[in-house]
C-alpha cells in the first residue's frame, strides 16, 4: 500500500462571489482581521491577500491557540512581526481573550477619527473587515465580540455563506466574509494540511489518502503523541498494511475473521486529528 498524491483543489463559486464583494467594499474599510489557524499558521494563511486587501491596515488573529504546539507557532508569530504584522494569539475558549483584540484595534479607531476631524468630519465607529480560510474560527470569534451568538458556528468549511455587517459596540462594526480559499493550492503539502483541520471540503477528499497522509505527518512531527494514542508508528511506507493493523485491533475496528475494516481505521484517525486527540499539535514548520 502506498501514498496516493492525488492533488486537492476546492474552489467552489461563492469564493469567487466573497472575493469580488470584499474588492467592491474594500473602501468602506479601516482594518482587516486576517484571522489564521494557530495549529496551521502558514497553510491558513490566504495567499493572494495583499491583493484583495490592498494597503489596508491588517491585524493578523491567530485562533485556536490553545490546541497548537505553541513552541512551533510562535516560530511564526516572531516571523510575522518581523515582516511587519501586528499579531494577536487567541485561545477562544476563553470569552475575555477577546478584549486584546478590542485593545489593538483602539489605535486603528483613533487614527482614523483623527484624520476625520483634520477634514472637518464627525467621527465614526471603526470598520472592520473579518477574512479567512474556511473553518478557522471567524464566527466563533465574532460571537465572543458581541458576547452572544451572532453568527452560525460549525466544524466544517461553509458555515458562513452571505457577506454581513455586525456591530460589535458603538466604536466597532465588522463586516463578516464567508471563509475562502485562492484558485489554485499550488502546494499540496499545506492543502492536505488544510484538509485535514477541516478547511476544505470533506465530501471532495479521499479519506484513504487523508488518513494515510495524517499517519505519515504525526509520525515525522509528533511520533511519541501516536505513540500514545495507537501504539505504533509509521517509520516507512512499507510498514502502512502493519500500523493499521495495530490501529484497528486497538480501536476496535475489525470486522468479522479478524479482518481490518480499512474505511473505520481511515475515520479514526481523521476524527481523532479533528478531535484534538493528539494533544497540541502545528502542521507547519519555519523553513
Amino acid at each position: 500500500m502506498k501514498m496516493n498524491n492525488n492533488p486537492i483543489n476546492w474552489y467552489p463559486g461563492h469564493f469567487a462571489k466573497t472575493r469580488r464583494e470584499i474588492k467592491e467594499k474594500l473602501n468602506l474599510i479601516d482594518v482587516v482581521y486576517e484571522v489564521i489557524d494557530a495549529r496551521m499558521p502558514k497553510s491558513s494563511k490566504i495567499v493572494d491577500i495583499d491583493d484583495l486587501t490592498k494597503e489596508k491596515p491588517r491585524i493578523l488573529v491567530m485562533t485556536k491557540y490553545d490546541l497548537c504546539d505553541r513552541k512551533e507557532t510562535d516560530k511564526f508569530i516572531a516571523y510575522y512581526q518581523q515582516q511587519g504584522y501586528d499579531v494577536l494569539a487567541l485561545d477562544l475558549t476563553q470569552p475575555a481573550s477577546v478584549k486584546a483584540l478590542i485593545l489593538k484595534s483602539e489605535p486603528y479607531l483613533k487614527q482614523m477619527n483623527e484624520k476625520r476631524k483634520a477634514k472637518g468630519m464627525k467621527p465614526r465607529s471603526l470598520r472592520v473587515l473579518i477574512m479567512g480560510v474556511p473553518n478557522v474560527g471567524k464566527s466563533t470569534l465574532i460571537n465572543r465580540l458581541v458576547g452572544k451568538k451572532a453568527t452560525q458556528v460549525g466544524n466544517r468549511p461553509g458555515v458562513t455563506r452571505n457577506i454581513s455587517w455586525i456591530r460589535i459596540h458603538k466604536d466597532m462594526e465588522l463586516l463578516d466574509t464567508p471563509g475562502i480559499l485562492w484558485p489554485k493550492l499550488e502546494n499540496q503539502e499545506e492543502a492536505h494540511n488544510l484538509a485535514l483541520l477541516s478547511s476544505i471540503k470533506e465530501e471532495i477528499l479521499d479519506a484513504q489518502e487523508m488518513a494515510l497522509f495524517a499517519l505519515q505527518k504525526l509520525s515525522s512531527l509528533y511520533p511519541e503523541a501516536l505513540q500514545k494514542r495507537y501504539g505504533t508508528v509509521l517509520e516507512k511506507d512499507e510498514d502502512i498494511p502493519q500500523v493499521l493493523e495495530t490501529i484497528a485491533k486497538k480501536r476496535g475496528a475489525l470486522k468479522k475473521g479478524n479482518q481490518i475494516d480499512e474505511e473505520k481505521v481511515y475515520n479514526i484517525i481523521l476524527q481523532d486529528v479533528k478531535n484534538n486527540a493528539f494533544g497540541p499539535i502545528t502542521l507547519d514548520r519555519i523553513a
